[in-house]
């Protein structure tokens, strides 16, 4: 047998058995299991990403180690995740692909990228990525998973870059990125080049998406605005106003609803190509994180870390239930969801850090709340 011949099919060999060993727990136990790696809420979102998450290893399983036809399968599937800053989007993507059903997991910012030919990393690239996770073998990646973060940014009324020269060394509007990733959300063929370099002369490799699933994340702001809007159009007097009347143009922390987001039309008001919208098999609305969520949040993930830390330095702390509500009070003042549990916390606790890490002492570290200001005590 020649020698390439031979790399090959053991290459092939060990990719069948990676397949064959992937683990494929139901929908309701990867919901659970969720749980256990830290997610919280989002009840309904989690449990369509778990379905397609079940479905896309179900899909790889029977083609490559059953020997079903691709043709006699559904097509593999892409979410689009719409829903507030701080709410668990692109948190739920890594545990539930990555580290429960260890597939190679890409999480990319698509804001760093330009449509070919353009300042900014290629599109293309983004394959690269996935490649990496899959320790640079092309068939592993060829069934991972690729997560496009802040996917909203390409809208091409919502990208404002201006500098020297904008005209023509970068592709400002988006759409030029929107229209390179038309063929890599369909099963296509593309050429990946093997290193994040701007180099033409690169080694590259030929790549299939056909069995790689995307996942796009997006706060979307103002998108609310903009579907309420085109709601009203055709709406006078008093329906008119009942539909002005409940919506805060400044709002962050906003839910998006069903109708709202499976309305490619609204998307299109937004700034994308209908097109790329119709990739995705189904747009998947995020709420807000309701008080209780982000309490638990807080408790069972932020505080248990940073106690851990303190112990590890010599120091107990102990946190007053009146702080959590606190800390949760201004995360949903500040409309930042999970993402601002840890600064406020982290904001009052700096200065006892400082005069106390790395010190050869021990004590009790106490975090009350005193005229609804949050005061840290030592001992």
């Amino acid at each position: 047998m020649e020698p390439n011949r031979k790399v090959r099919k053991q290459g092939l060999e060990h990719f069948i058995k990676f397949v064959r060993e992937l683990p494929c727990p139901s929908p309701q136990a990867m919901f659970a299991a969720l749980q256990d790696h830290g997610y919280r809420g989002q009840d309904h979102a989690r449990r369509a990403l778990c379905l397609m998450a079940y479905r896309h290893v179900r899909r790889v399983k029977r083609i490559y180690v059953d020997g079903v036809d691709r043709a006699e399968l559904p097509r593999k599937s892409n979410f689009l995740c719409v829903g507030p800053t701080g709410s668990g989007k692109t948190f739920l993507v890594e545990p539930l692909f990555g580290k429960i059903l260890k597939l190679p997991t890409a999480l990319v910012d698509i804001t760093t990228y330009s449509e070919t030919g353009y300042v900014g990393q290629d599109p293309s690239t983004i394959l690269t990525r996935l490649l990496h996770t899959a320790d640079e073998n092309p068939m592993l990646a060829s069934i991972g998973i690729v997560c496009l973060d802040e996917f909203d940014k390409i809208a091409s009324g919502q990208n404002n870059a201006i500098f020297a020269g904008a005209g023509t060394t970068k592709d400002v509007t988006g759409m030029g990125v929107q229209r390179e990733l038309l063929k890599m959300l369909e099963a296509s063929e593309v050429v990946v080049p093997l290193d994040l370099t701007h180099s033409s002369y690169a080694d590259h490799v030929v790549m299939s998406t056909a069995d790689i699933a995307f996942i796009a994340a997006g706060a979307f702001s103002g998108f609310q605005q903009i579907a309420h809007r085109r709601a009203m159009r055709d709406q006078i007097g008093f329906g008119r106003d009942q539909v002005e009347g409940g919506l805060d143009p400044d709002a962050i922390a906003v839910d998006f609803s069903a109708e709202q987001v499976e309305n490619v039309a609204n998307f299109q008001a937004y700034g994308f190509l209908p097109e790329l919208v119709a990739r995705f098999t189904r747009v998947v609305p995020f709420k807000a994180l309701d008080p209780a969520t982000l309490k638990d949040i807080l408790r069972t993930d932020v505080v248990q870390r940073m106690t851990r830390e303190f112990k590890l330095e010599g120091f107990e702390l102990a946190i007053d239930e009146a702080v959590l509500d606190h800390v949760v009070g201004e995360a949903l003042r500040r409309e930042i969801g999970a993402r601002g549990l840890s600064s406020t916390l982290t904001r009052n606790l700096e200065e006892v850090e400082f005069g106390a890490f790395g010190v050869d002492r021990g004590g009790e570290v106490r975090v009350v709340l005193r005229d609804d200001e949050i005061a840290v005590d030592i001992d």
